[in-house]
């Protein structure tokens, strides 16, 4: 069985990105059927973007971003979890990626500032190019 402390924040990501399902359904569904939005309907419309206020949608766009960098997290932290290099300072790194992700997810469902969530990306970006970059000297053998 493989132990590694960077699973929990893997763990924590993936939990955050059921709490936004829900959020977004919260919102998402009264906001629907004050539109007067059928589920069905959805499907046939030119998408909701249009149909519903900018701030329901936020919630989802954030839920569908969850789903995009975050694979590749995930991907990077199976890796070093399973090659032994999940403890220590890439476990911190995680924890550090997952803090930007939901501070991201925080201010694009709430205010949805652009210039914060870029930061946050950016940074949460750079600590994910460190990962691989740690994942990458296992993988390729690279000694320094």
């Amino acid at each position: 069985m493989i132990r590694s402390e960077i699973l929990q924040p893997v763990v924590v990501l993936l939990a955050w990105t059921m709490v936004m399902w829900l959020w977004m359904y919260v919102v998402r569904i009264p906001a629907m059927s004050k539109a007067g939005i059928e589920p069905n309907d959805a499907r046939k419309t030119s998408g909701l973007d249009e149909r519903l206020p900018a701030e329901v949608q936020w919630k989802a766009h954030n839920h569908n971003h969850l789903h995009e960098q975050p694979t590749v997290f995930y991907a990077t932290c199976i890796i070093l979890a399973i090659v032994g290099f999940g403890d220590g300072m890439n476990a911190l790194l995680a924890w550090i990626y997952v803090g930007l992700r939901i501070m991201h997810s925080l201010v694009q469902a709430t205010a949805n500032v652009v210039m914060v969530r870029f930061v946050l990306y950016a940074l949460a970006s750079l600590v994910l190019i460190a990962l691989i970059f740690h994942a990458a000297i296992f993988a390729f053998d690279i000694h320094f």
